[in-house]
This record gives C-alpha cells, structure tokens and sequence, in this order.
C-alpha cells in the first residue's frame, strides 16, 4: 500500500499553507520503524552506465575505508567488462559536503569523470537531532556540487549515507539517542531524494538499506552483529556489501551475470554473452568464461563478511545471476559438481534455474576473481595516497601538475596490473542423476 503525508508549503505572497502530499516508501511493519518517513526515492531507468565510463566515487571517511568502493570497482571490471568502467576513489576522512565543493575542481574533475557518486550526510548532521541550519548547509552544498558536475557534463548519482548503529564517542549531546541521529540522517536522505528529483539525477539509498537491514541482522544473528560498524558509523564488510548493492543498483544494471543451458536429452548447450561452450554431453558442460560472477567468501553470521552481506539484501538475486539451466531432466534429483564443490538439486530447481553464483561459495572463478580484487585493493590505496599525501602534501603544494603527472605515472601501472589479471576462465559443470 502507498503512504503519504502532508507537508506544510510556504508559499511567498500568501499566508496560505497549503499541503502538499508526498509519497513514503515501505517500511516493515514492526514498531521500530513507525516514526520514519522516508520519502520515495527515484528508481533507475534503465542502465545509467555507458561504455568507456570514467566512474569518480566521491564521499566522507566511510567512502575512504576502500570497501563499498572496492566492490564497487571489481564487480564492474569482473563483472560487466564489456563496458570497459574505470573507477578512481575520492574518499576523504571526516569530509562535510562543503569539503568536496571545495576541492572537486582539483581533486576530482581535473581527471575528467563522466559519472560520479557522492556519499556525504554522515558528517553534515554533526551527529545531532536534526537542525534545519545543517540541513540547509548540506542542502546548498550538495546542489552546487551536483550542478558543477552537470556543467561539466558528469552524470550524477547522488547519494544517501548510511545509518548509526551505535551512539558514537564523538557525537555532540550527550541527550542525543541513536533513534535521535538516525531520524537526523532520514531528514539528509530525504533532502537527497528531493535534489535528485529537481536536479533530474539518480539516487542510491544507503540509509534504508542500512536500517532495515542492520535491525534485521540482530534478529538473524544477535546484538553484537554491527552491521553500520563497531563504533556505530564505519561499516565492516558486510556493511559495506549493503553500501555497494544501493549504488550499483542505482546504476542500473541488470545482474544478468551469465546463463548456461544443458539439454540432457540432447546434450547440446547454450550460453549467453561473455561465455563460450568449448564441449558438452548429456552428463557436462565444459564453458570459457570472460565475464565472472562476484565471489566472496566469509561466514554469513559476521559483520565482518561479504558473504554475510550478502544474506541481508538481494545482491546475488538482483546482481549476481549466474544460471544454470537443465531441460529434459529424467531424473528426480541430480548432483552438480563445479569445480570441487557438489551439490544436489531437485529436476524441477534445475529446470527453473539455479543460481551457482550464490550456491557455490567457492568456485572455479575464485582465485582468479581474488587476484583481480587484490590489485583494485591496492590501486584504490594508492589513489588515497595521491591524492591526501602527494597532491595536498608538500610536493603538490610546489607543483601540483608535475605531482599530478608523476603519481599518475604510478597509478597506471596498477591499473595495467588490474588489465592483465582479467583472463578467460575454463570451467566444467558435471550433472550426474541420483
């Protein structure tokens, strides 16, 4: 069911106060929720990213953990690489908005991007109930940032932060609850939603994801599960898992990740975009693959897990489809065997499709997935180091072109490691009836 309230508009030149009704997203029915009043959020049409994007993910201390970004860049380098997405981290530790408006021209636009996400909110409500002074603050900061991007020709996804877990040791008032911060920051979330509406740009809702997850996650796997972080604000992996689904989601991709169609009858096979059948039977299919699923590895009952991530919102329904589909089964049940790993499934699972993307914790696409995960790793430290400690540091300070383009000297590098580690992957899917 639609929810709406009714929201005092003052119109100048009239003492009227007419209401003006705004649409609510769902909520989960359990009392915790009632006092929240998220306003509905823009939905991506269709697929925002296009070939050859140049994708800047701008945003506070969160953003510089190098963690939702990082899923962020290896998903699009392993998972979709037909559209050929570089990604550069412009995280900056205890950053408000006005920071980034500050600094974009140097920091950000001078390696010309043509898609940005910013991630700002978490430091604008000073972890205070909400006032409209910061609201206002961020507000104005956040449109002027979203209106130099657009000047330039950047396409802009803005944003929400995520939620507070915990109280935090640094948060203002003492009085302050969390309930307190976190209807502060549905007040920034909603303010971002209303700037994506008038500034015509996406949006990526961290906030509610992050919420209901995280009062979820206690329920799953008990109090100590933080999913927003051990000191309430800086997610672990898991959190950071939520984080990257939002904007990949805003980015309008499908998570068709691949399908490979076994007929037993006929022992013919088919496979979609970025999969080559080498050699098939009635009993398996041997593939070459170019595009791989996301993998990830790590009990499901830690915050400190993407796999646990994972259990909490549909990343590997919505993102991460790798199917395999069987027709003509004989059998009731059937054993598939992928990689090292087996597991049994009924005919009707497999003629519906299975999901070996997210039954198969390891997988023949693991190590070589890791490896490129491990140089993305590496480059995305070393953005933060060029750009905190080279560009604002003192050889930046004496000849920021000259600093700009040795350390970019350096960072290609690292982005031609990430190239060459992106190699076709054999695998072979056994189906054997029980």
């Amino acid at each position: 069911m639609r929810k709406f309230i009714l929201l005092p508009l003052l119109l100048v030149l009239t003492p009227v106060l007419p209401l003006l009704a705004v649409e609510l997203e769902s909520l989960p029915s359990d009392p915790y929720f009632a006092a929240y009043k998220p306003f509905k959020a823009p939905q991506p049409e269709g697929l925002l990213l296009k070939p050859g994007d140049r994708l800047a993910i701008c945003g506070d201390s969160i953003t510089e953990q190098k963690m939702y970004s990082r899923i962020i860049e290896t998903y699009l380098t392993v998972s979709v690489p037909r559209l050929n997405v570089t990604v550069r981290q412009h995280g900056w530790g205890g950053e408000k908005s006005p920071g980034l408006l500050a600094r974009m021209e140097n920091d950000v636009l001078r390696f010309k991007p043509t898609i940005v996400t910013t991630c700002y909110g978490m430091n604008d409500h000073n972890y205070q109930t909400y006032q409209e002074e910061f609201g206002r603050i961020y507000r104005d900061a956040s449109r002027a940032i979203i209106q130099k991007f657009k000047e330039t020709g950047v396409r802009v996804i803005q944003g929400a932060a995520g939620n507070v877990g915990i109280k935090p040791p640094w948060a203002a008032k003492a009085d302050d609850t969390v309930d307190n911060l976190n209807l502060s920051l549905l007040e920034f979330r909603n303010i971002d939603v209303t700037l994506a509406h008038e500034e015509n740009v996406a949006f990526a809702d961290c906030f509610l994801p992050m919420l209901v997850a995280g009062f979820e996650a206690k329920k799953k796997y008990g109090d100590s599960y933080m999913l927003s972080g051990k000191d309430g604000v800086h997610p672990g992996w898991a959190g950071h898992l939520v984080m990257a689904y939002a904007f990949l989601k805003a980015m309008g991709l499908d998570g068709n990740i691949g399908t490979i169609t076994l007929d037993l009858a006929s022992g013919e096979a088919t496979a979609s975009e970025g999969h080559q059948i080498l050699e098939s039977d009635s009993n398996e299919v041997e593939v070459k693959s170019s595009r791989y699923p996301f993998c990830a590895t790590g009990p499901i009952d830690k915050d400190s897990s993407i796999r646990s991530g994972m259990t909490l919102v549909p990343f590997n329904e919505e993102l991460n489809r790798f199917i395999l589909l069987v027709k003509n089964t004989s059998a009731n049940r059937y054993r598939i065997t992928w990689g090292k790993n087996s597991k049994t499934y009924t005919a009707e699972e497999l003629t519906k499709g299975i999901n070996l993307a997210a039954d198969f914790e390891l997988n023949p696409f693991t190590h070589a997935f890791l490896m490129v995960d491990e140089i993305v790793g590496r480059k995305q430290a070393f953005e933060t180091k060029q750009m905190k400690e080279m560009m604002h540091g003192k050889a930046g300070s004496e000849d920021m072109e000259g600093t700009v383009a040795k350390t970019e000297s350096e960072r290609d590098k690292l982005t031609a490691f990430i190239k060459a580690a992106i190699v076709p992957v054999t695998h072979t899917i056994r189906i054997v009836a029980e």
